[in-house]
C-alpha cells in the first residue's frame, strides 16, 4: 500500500511543478497591457541618457516577444506611438532598428496566414495611406531613416512572404517605389 501512495504523491509534486512552471512563463511574457504599463511608468522625460537607453532597450525586447496581433493591439492603445515622439532622433533610430527587424519577420508571418481577402483589405488600407500626404508623419523620421525602413522591410518581404502575398502585394511595392523616387 505505500507504494501507490509514494506514486500519486510524487505525480501530484510533478504536476505542482510543471503547472507552477507554466503560470510563470505566462506571467513573464509581454502583453500589449503590460508593454503600455511599462512605458507608462517609465516616462523618458527627466531621466539620463543611461537610463532612457535602458527604458528603450527594455520597451524593444518586449515589443519583440508579442506577436503580430499584440503589436497591433499596442498600437490602438497608442502610447507606443507618445513613447515614440519622446525620443530623440538618434534614441529613434535605434529602437526602429532594435523593433524593425522582428516587426516586418511576423508581419510576413501574419500576412501567410491570412486569407486573400484578408490581405486585400490590407493592400488597399496601404495603397490608401501611401496616397494620403501627412506632414506630421514626415517629421517623425528622416529620409535617410525611411529608406533603411523600406530596405528592411523589402529584404523581410521577399525572404519570408509567400508567392501569393508577394503578387497580391505588388500595387503596394509599385507605389511605394513611386512614392521614394517622388522623394516622399
Amino acid at each position: 500500500m505505500r507504494i501507490p501512495w509514494r506514486i500519486i504523491i510524487i505525480l501530484a509534486a510533478v504536476w505542482l511543478v510543471a503547472g507552477a512552471i507554466i503560470w510563470w512563463t505566462r506571467a513573464a511574457r509581454p502583453t500589449p497591457e503590460s508593454v503600455a504599463t511599462y512605458i507608462q511608468k517609465h516616462p523618458l522625460a527627466n531621466v539620463s541618457e543611461a537610463q532612457r537607453a535602458e527604458v528603450i532597450g527594455d520597451v524593444a525586447e518586449q515589443m519583440n516577444r508579442l506577436n503580430f496581433e499584440e503589436r497591433q493591439k499596442l498600437r490602438k492603445l497608442r502610447v507606443d506611438r507618445t513613447f515614440f515622439e519622446t525620443m530623440t532622433p538618434e534614441e529613434r533610430q535605434r529602437f526602429l532598428d532594435l523593433t524593425l527587424p522582428e516587426g516586418f519577420r511576423q508581419l510576413m508571418l501574419a500576412l501567410n496566414k491570412m486569407t486573400p481577402e484578408q490581405r486585400q483589405k490590407i493592400v488597399q488600407r496601404a495603397l490608401d495611406d501611401l496616397e494620403k500626404e501627412d506632414p506630421e508623419n514626415d517629421n517623425r523620421v528622416d529620409r535617410e531613416g525611411v529608406q533603411k525602413m523600406i530596405g528592411q522591410g523589402m529584404e523581410s518581404f521577399y525572404k519570408d512572404a509567400s508567392a501569393e502575398v508577394k503578387l497580391e502585394f505588388a500595387p503596394v511595392i509599385e507605389q511605394l517605389q513611386r512614392a521614394t523616387q517622388r522623394g516622399r
